[in-house]
């Protein structure tokens, strides 16, 4: 509204008084005079008041600046704070605003400063205390007084906020700040990708006090903390950062395990930059030359695999920069002085017999020079040691002679072999007489067990052969008192024929007419009673005995007479 408004209301005014004077001209009142006064001076407030009248937006922010009616800045100052003519620190948010009266007040609505997500605002102020001495930033905010410093009074004031960068950076969002204080610049987000860290190098504060560890003979090396100057002791790891790169050097380094050869063929080709070479692929140099104490001088092919721990990645950078030269420089002069200095105290042989002893050794001493600049040697492995010009004659020997030696060594194995052949035949035989013996030894021992236990059995047998035949001959005694002696030997007779089943019937019957020849029945007799013994031989016998007779014989001529020939 502003001039408007007054110049309006000064019309009003002007037109009310206008035509007062002419009511007075053609009737002459005081009341006219005195109500058209009032009028024009009402006017003339309201137009002033709405010309004061000021109006900023949702999304803006209004910057003031004093034209008149204060006194002038001094100093250098561009920013009023106490009311001085010029731009005034305070900023009026969105809505009315009342007082701000043209002539006097000029007011300018500018949009509010966003930052995007991906995106850091880097601030530079043109008004504030100057930068300490030696210092390109000022100090970075105090996380307590962040959102005070962005507000022009405070910073000019109590934050005793310095002239030039701000080391502090604006993060992804919306502020209001005081344009005429503070200019940003939007720059992207330091991402710190996978498998990398990065090392910040301020550039402002105070020098840096964390020392740390170094090789034997170097120069301390000290790392920086918060506020302070020079590499960070603390590494980001991977992620999204809001880093001033200005304010801030960021340093990537790799942590992935990386290898370097030293090899006689033909180089790999090396990185870039670090971090360029992939996991697993390794880094060319020339093979590593040494000479033994007995004067051979020969190639060793060598590989070394190292890592940089994330939190030893600011001593890396502290001691060797951002550099891969200078990293790979140190690791081959370190690598090239041991292998050789190791080499000085062994033979050519020994060195290649001693492979496994070298890569150990070597291992622990790089390992121990290498961890004073922040790198952790996990592996040295030697690979072809020589060649054919400069041990090809040394090999052939030594292979000769070892070809004599294993012969050697075989020839004796096998005289022992047969003397523990031999050894083991007399044991065995030995053994084989010691089972015979013993063998023996128990056959003598069941021999006479069986002989005790067949005259036990016999003395046994005949005690009760002696005690049945007496008990029998009791039996008879009794038997004969009773019956008579003859009796007693026919009942003792009888019980035997039925217990044994013994035929007393003839088996053998011989008939005839009385008309053979002298002597033809009792040899008829004696043929049956033949047939009769063979035939009983080949069929079992049954078990009862009959007293029939079984057979009968007769001559084939006669016929069957049922008496005797005989």
């Amino acid at each position: 509204m502003g001039y408007f408004s007054l110049v309006l209301g000064i019309i009003i005014a002007v037109i009310v008084l206008a035509a007062a004077i002419r009511l007075q001209q053609s009737r002459p009142s005081k009341s006219i005079g005195v109500a058209a006064g009032v009028i024009a001076l009402v006017a003339l407030i309201i137009g002033a008041l709405l010309s004061s009248v000021r109006y900023v937006g949702a999304g803006e922010v209004g910057i003031i600046k004093r034209n008149a009616l204060g006194p002038r800045l001094e100093g250098g100052a561009i920013i009023a704070t106490t009311g001085q003519m010029g731009v005034q620190a305070d900023v009026l948010p969105p809505g009315w605003h009342l007082g701000y009266w043209p002539v006097v007040y000029d007011l300018e609505n500018v949009p509010l400063t966003r930052v995007a997500d991906n995106e850091v605002g880097i601030i530079e102020t043109r008004d504030g205390l100057p930068l300490d001495e030696g210092q390109l930033f000022a100090h970075e905010y105090a996380r307590d007084t962040f959102q005070q410093m962005l507000q022009a009074d405070y910073f000019l004031t109590t934050g005793q906020g310095r002239k030039g960068p701000q080391a502090s950076v604006l993060t992804p969002g919306s502020y209001r700040l005081n344009t005429e204080l503070y200019t940003v610049r939007m720059v992207p987000q330091t991402n710190v990708p996978a498998a990398n860290v990065a090392v910040l190098k301020a550039n402002f504060g105070t020098p840096a006090s964390i020392r740390v560890s170094a090789g034997e003979g170097d120069e301390p090396v000290f790392l920086a903390g918060d506020g302070e100057r020079g590499v960070r002791a603390v590494p980001l790891l991977p992620g999204r950062y809001p880093i001033n790169t200005e304010a801030y050097e960021v340093v990537e380094v790799s942590t992935r395990d990386t290898i370097v050869q030293y090899v006689a063929s033909e180089q790999i080709v090396r990185g870039q930059q670090r971090g360029s070479v992939p996991a697993g692929q390794a880094m060319g140099e020339d093979a590593i030359t040494v000479r033994t104490s007995d004067g051979f001088t020969f190639p060793v092919d060598v590989r070394v695999e190292y890592r940089i721990n994330p939190e030893d990645a600011p001593l890396l950078v502290a001691t060797l920069g951002d550099d891969d030269d200078n990293l790979l420089n140190k690791l081959t002069s370190a690598v090239r002085a041991i292998f050789r200095n190791n080499a000085e105290g062994v033979k050519a042989l020994d060195y290649v017999q001693q492979r496994s002893q070298q890569e150990v050794q070597s291992t622990r001493m790089l390992a121990q020079e290498m961890a004073s600049v922040g790198v952790t040697i996990t592996a040295v492995r030697i690979g072809n040691v020589g060649d054919q010009e400069s041990l090809g004659a040394l090999l052939e020997t030594q292979t000769d002679r070892e070809i004599a030696l294993q012969e050697q060594i075989t020839f004796q194995e096998q005289q022992r072999a047969a003397e523990q052949q031999k050894e083991l035949s007399r044991t065995q035989q030995e053994a084989e007489e010691e089972r015979r013996l013993a063998t023996a030894s128990y056959q003598v021992q069941i021999a006479e067990q069986e002989q005790r236990r067949r005259i036990i059995e016999a003395e046994a047998e005949a005690q009760a052969i002696q005690i049945e035949a007496q008990a029998q001959a009791e039996a008879y005694q009794m038997i004969a008192e009773q019956i008579g002696a003859s009796n007693a030997a026919l009942v003792e007779l009888l019980r035997i024929v039925g217990e044994r089943g013994i035929n007393i019937t003839p088996r053998v019957m011989v008939v005839g007419n009385g008309q053979s020849q002298p002597g033809s029945g009792e040899t008829t007799a004696l043929i049956g009673t033949m047939l009769d013994s063979m035939v009983s031989r080949e069929e079992p016998e049954s078990p009862a005995r009959t007293a029939t007779p079984r057979r009968s014989t007769q001559p084939a001529s006669q016929p069957e007479s049922p008496t005797s020939g005989n």
